[in-house]
């Protein structure tokens, strides 16, 4: 029942988007997989030559020794759009990760707004939590950001996720395993969202910009991206970065935070 809860979690999130807003339209145009695929896109020169390689470097060994793809982009600003949703969108679209593991990573920050996001892929969820995604971001990751150091911030954000990946990044619960309030919750709002579509049922028409929402909740309802674009080659043996991105799903997994 966890995994099925982790799964759809990103459907229940979008489905009241999806009910409620009249207009719903993307404001990020997400660029194309490139055709040379790595590991970190800086789209503002953020960072210097060798602060990039060196980052690029180390996320590209850790893809070539696990096969865990670890993406990183830097940009200016979401243009409004929510960064959480714009992750899930950008490595669904891209494809990061392996398609039979749906093992991707996918990071934004966006310096001028302040904030940062990790997004992580259906097969990684276990391993990383949405607590500890958060813990990474608030204690690792913003307070190097917040005295203008954006490559520390993402660096020591990288060991993090490498240690939490291992199972060695210790998250401080206060909460116990077996409450079942979370199930409970979803499972109120499911019937509650079956009750508006009843009263609604034959009323509104089709909403602007709603379909490419409409696009993400199915691919997160499949677990795979298959026609969103993006993920172009599949991976031979080992995976890592040697064979591009290879199709992995993503569902909203993660967390976000600014500064």
């Amino acid at each position: 029942m966890k995994q099925i809860l982790l799964k759809y979690k990103f459907f229940f999130f979008l489905l009241p988007l999806v009910l409620f807003s009249e207009t719903i339209t993307a404001q990020y145009d997400i660029p194309l997989a490139p055709k040379e695929q790595t590991s970190l896109y800086d789209y503002i020169d953020l960072f210097t030559p060798s602060q990039q390689k060196a980052l690029e470097d180390k996320l590209i060994r850790y893809a070539d020794s696990t096969s865990t793809q670890i993406v990183m982009v830097v940009i200016n600003s979401t243009k409004g759009e929510d960064i959480s949703l714009l992750g899930a969108k950008w490595g669904q679209k891209w494809g990061v990760g392996q398609a039979e593991k749906d093992n991707g990573i996918f990071i934004i920050l966006a310096k001028g707004d302040r904030r940062v996001d990790i997004n992580t892929g259906y097969g990684i969820e276990y391993l990383i939590s949405d607590r500890t995604a958060e813990q990474i971001i608030n204690r690792i990751m913003i307070p190097s950001f917040k005295a203008n150091n954006y490559y520390a911030g993402l660096d020591q954000g990288a060991d993090a996720i490498f240690a939490a990946l291992k199972g060695e990044y210790k998250e401080e619960r206060e909460f116990k395993d077996n409450d079942n309030s979370i199930f409970i919750i979803v499972m109120i709002i499911f019937f509650i969202i079956i009750l508006i579509l009843r009263a609604r049922k034959g009323g509104g028409k089709g909403r602007g910009g709603g379909g490419s929402l409409l696009d993400i909740i199915i691919l997160s309802s499949m677990g795979r991206t298959g026609g969103f674009g993006g993920g172009g080659s599949s991976f031979g043996g080992g995976g890592g970065f040697s064979g591009g991105f290879g199709g992995g799903g993503f569902g909203g997994g993660g967390a976000s935070g600014g500064w």
